[in-house]
């Protein structure tokens, strides 16, 4: 596949409104970011399940960092090893202060070097443009998943 500056820009533009707080009107409104949006939770507000069977927002933030460094591993190591999909549902609830300040900073790196590693992508073919868009796909459904939880937190 030949190399598409054009894929790449558009690809960029929609992380850092997905994850920054760089807004370009793609998609959300100002202020809704995924970074921004995670800044007006308290630790005890990630910690309190939303519906019966629904997770956290602590493991919501778990699950996109994990999901993150999974394509991480098999991008850079060729690792595709099964994963434990159900371990961050299964595990992760309450969260301490300390303890959600360190989900939101593991997440924030995860996305740092991803973007790293998508800015020094010489060449974009359909493995590398299948993860780049699962991860701002994947992303977006869980900044809605939080968000939508949000209505019924606060």
């Amino acid at each position: 596949m030949t190399n598409t500056p054009d894929f790449a820009n558009n690809l960029f533009l929609l992380m850092e409104e997905t994850f920054e707080a760089k807004h370009h009107g793609i998609y959300l409104d100002r202020g809704t970011s995924l970074f921004e949006t995670l800044e007006t939770i308290s630790a005890e507000e990630a910690s309190i399940p939303v519906g019966g069977k629904c997770a956290s927002l602590a493991a919501q933030v778990a699950h996109v960092t994990f999901y993150i460094e999974s394509f991480e591993r098999y991008a850079l190591q060729g690792d595709n090893s099964p994963r434990d999909w159900g371990y961050i549902w299964r595990t992760v609830e309450k969260v301490t202060t300390e303890e959600w300040e360190d989900y939101k900073s593991k997440l924030r790196e995860a996305y740092l070097r991803m973007d790293k590693l998508f800015h020094e992508n010489p060449t974009w073919n359909e493995d590398t443009i299948g993860g780049a868009l699962s991860i701002v796909i994947h992303t977006a459904y869980h900044l809605g998943e939080i968000r939508q939880a949000l209505c019924t937190l606060k």
